[in-house]
């Protein structure tokens, strides 16, 4: 059985919102000196463009 509208809308939402917060830790690691939060941000990112 299929997600519903709801939960489909719940999980982007979260993907969403920890978006946001990966972009905040990025953005103080421009030296990519962990680059497994880099590597999630792009993850996450390229998951939202698919839906």
């Amino acid at each position: 059985m299929g997600m519903s509208k709801h939960d489909l809308e719940r999980k982007r939402q979260n993907m969403k919102r920890r978006v946001e917060e990966l972009e905040a830790i990025a953005k103080n690691d421009p030296l990519k000196r962990k680059p497994q939060i880099h590597e999630e941000l792009e993850k996450l990112k390229k998951q939202l463009a698919e839906n």
